[in-house]
């Protein structure tokens, strides 16, 4: 089935997924960072202070997602939906409306934690539980929303904070939320209920059966199967090293001799390969399977690593942010696709919920990491030269991961 095939007979669906990515953005650090300056001034913050109450919400933010996140396995989706997109809709207009710094921390806690957090969770979670043919070309249209928000959000909002003020524009993305993107979601939701009842046909006689038959684990087992902790390395690969980079982006072109605006310029590479990376990983998972592109998956960021730290030249900027792009794309597709893969669709939001948690607390942690390094003396050349080794490692890791015999746990099927 080629892609317009499968988009025009899911398109509801697929919409839906797209959607609730794209409106991930209003938690995104890329939507955010750009009111910085403005809170910063409001409530007499110095840079050191308002990121540290950035990483005290990420991080808090991240622990709650295992709790949350796995109320997807329990709720409606049509209810999850209106719960996230209202919590996002809180956390926008409690920005807006902040008298003091514990407000702006609790508001850009709820934003990361339904914005970033959970619409990215649904997003991908209902792709890989509802879809099982098709599961990789579902979870890379969905992931389309991610770069369609970092191409739109940032000029609207400066455009709208010109004319508004940054509290107006934050007061206004509330009622977005709420007058446009509730109703929106719903309505995409339209029918879930046959969705439903064809997963509970399908997987309902499944849970607790033997190691013979289809298997759908709960979280319990996951948390203690050796294989996900191997693939936790590669997991949050992609991500650690993306954020990592990207957050000290000045300091990179100021060691390379590039312009900053040179450095920004090859963004547009990186978005573009997002996308290609996204729509090629997608056909190539529903043909291979996710297991099958372990091994390669962060091969291009590899590459990408290996120019930064090889080439100095200007012209070096783009095919490094091109390599870079492509991995991300790959990320979302690959590993939207594993979890279903690997452990079935039953107990997928509980599951991926360890996973994205796991995620936020990397990235939150990242950019500290390498910023004490480079601080200790380390070049860039040698920090990209050690992540290039830890993708290697990380890859090994997948790999044995995958040779591993499935354990069955006894009493295991009782445990959530």
């Amino acid at each position: 089935m080629t892609y317009l095939e499968f988009i025009l007979g899911n398109r509801r669906f697929l919409v839906f997924g797209v959607a609730a990515a794209a409106l991930s953005g209003f938690g995104q650090t890329f939507f955010i960072s750009l009111f910085g300056g403005q809170i910063r001034a409001g409530f007499d913050l110095s840079h050191g202070e308002f990121g540290a109450l950035y990483s005290a919400a990420t991080l808090v933010s991240g622990l709650s997602i295992v709790s949350a996140g796995r109320q997807m396995d329990r709720m409606d989706l049509r209810a999850f939906a209106a719960l996230v997109t209202l919590g996002v809709a809180m956390g926008c207009l409690l920005m807006a409306t902040a008298g003091t710094v514990w407000l702006v921390a609790l508001a850009m806690f709820l934003l990361r934690l339904t914005g970033q957090g959970l619409m990215t969770h649904m997003a991908f979670t209902s792709m890989g539980r509802f879809f099982e043919t098709g599961r990789g070309k579902a979870v890379s249209i969905a992931g389309m929303g991610m770069p369609l928000a970092e191409a739109a959000l940032p000029p609207l909002a400066v455009a709208v904070t010109a004319a508004a003020g940054w509290r107006g524009t934050w007061a206004l993305a509330a009622g977005f939320m709420l007058v446009v993107a509730l109703p929106l979601l719903q309505g995409l939701l339209s029918g879930h209920g046959a969705r439903k009842r064809w997963l509970h046909d399908r997987t309902g006689a499944e849970v607790g059966t033997d190691s013979a038959g289809p298997r759908q684990w709960r979280r319990g087992e996951v948390l203690r199967d050796p294989r996900f902790y191997l693939l936790l390395p590669a997991v949050l690969a992609a991500p650690l090293i993306v954020t990592a980079l990207f957050f000290h982006q000045v300091h990179v072109a100021e060691a390379k001799g590039w312009e900053l605006s040179w450095l920004a310029a090859s963004f547009t590479a990186f978005a573009a390969t997002h996308v290609v990376g996204l729509l090629v990983f997608g056909e190539v998972v529903d043909r291979t399977g996710a297991r099958g592109m372990l091994p390669y998956f962060l091969l291009p960021m590899a590459g990408g690593l290996v120019v930064l730290a090889t080439f100095a030249d200007p012209w070096a900027a783009w095919p490094y942010m091109a390599l870079m792009g492509l991995t991300m794309g790959g990320t979302g597709t690959v590993l939207g696709a594993l979890w279903p893969e690997l452990y079935g669709v039953a107990h997928l939001g509980a599951i991926r919920a360890v996973v994205q948690a796991a995620m936020v607390l990397s990235t939150a942690v990242s950019p500290v990491a390498a910023g004490v390094l480079l601080d200790q003396g380390w070049s860039v050349t040698v920090l990209a030269l050690v992540l290039c080794a830890y993708i290697a490692v990380a890859t090994a890791l997948a790999v044995v991961a995958l040779r591993l015999p499935v354990v069955r746990y006894p009493g295991s099927s009782t445990e959530v």
